[in-house]
């Protein structure tokens, strides 16, 4: 997609279902970071630490945000586990799934409840596969740009126009009124510099703008 855009998830979602007795659940979120991803494959675990496995995987952006330009195909780290499962038979066949489906900024964790029968490699792959492919339908598939976060300080004088100015631009925004008005924004990358720009030219250069 030459434009930036991507292919992703809409939301979080679980996904589950049984095969011969163990219980599987496809857990699928968005992600922008590798911590958001590995935050997430961590609060699954904790909340079902009682299942025989715990298996993730993930398609994130191994750069920061900032660093990234308009258009730009990032470099993508991907990670998977079989978390216990035999090598082979759980992570990866996750893996391919996000692959396949071309979505990135994704993360993926199947928990399995072992019910007794042994489902062999053949019958694991299949299980985890389908975990995933169902967590993603239940998600639902988008097309997103790439975004990048700026956080905006400026004193009470210009933070109305300042807000203003963001709110004009559409972008996602939260706003901690303190000593200062700090602003944090998240950004299509392609909008970010004229962005920036008008901050700059409404306050005539007093906004702070870490980028």
């Amino acid at each position: 997609m030459t434009d930036g855009t991507y292919r992703t998830v809409v939301e979080p979602a679980t996904a589950t279902f049984e095969v011969r007795g163990s219980e599987f659940l496809g857990h699928v979120a968005p992600v922008d970071t590798v911590g958001e991803a590995e935050g997430l494959v961590e609060r699954v675990s904790d909340e079902y630490g009682d299942a025989s496995h715990n298996v993730p995987a993930y398609r994130v952006p191994a750069g920061a945000a900032s660093e990234r330009t308009a258009g730009s195909d990032p470099m993508l780290r991907e990670y998977s586990s079989d978390d216990g499962e035999p090598s082979g038979s759980a992570g990866k066949p996750a893996l391919n799934v996000l692959q396949q489906r071309e979505i990135r900024n994704v993360v993926a964790v199947v928990t399995r409840y072992y019910g007794g029968t042994n489902l062999g490699v053949g019958g694991l792959a299949r299980a985890y596969s389908r975990a995933v492919k169902d967590g993603v339908d239940e998600a639902g598939v988008t097309e997103e740009r790439p975004h990048r976060r700026l956080v905006v300080e400026t004193g009470y004088d210009d933070s109305g126009t300042v807000r203003g100015v963001i709110e004009s631009a559409g972008v996602e925004f939260d706003a901690d009124y303190d000593e200062r008005v700090r602003f944090v924004l998240r950004v299509p990358v392609a909008e970010a510099e004229e962005l920036v720009e008008r901050l700059n030219s409404a306050t005539s250069g007093r906004v702070e703008i870490d980028r």
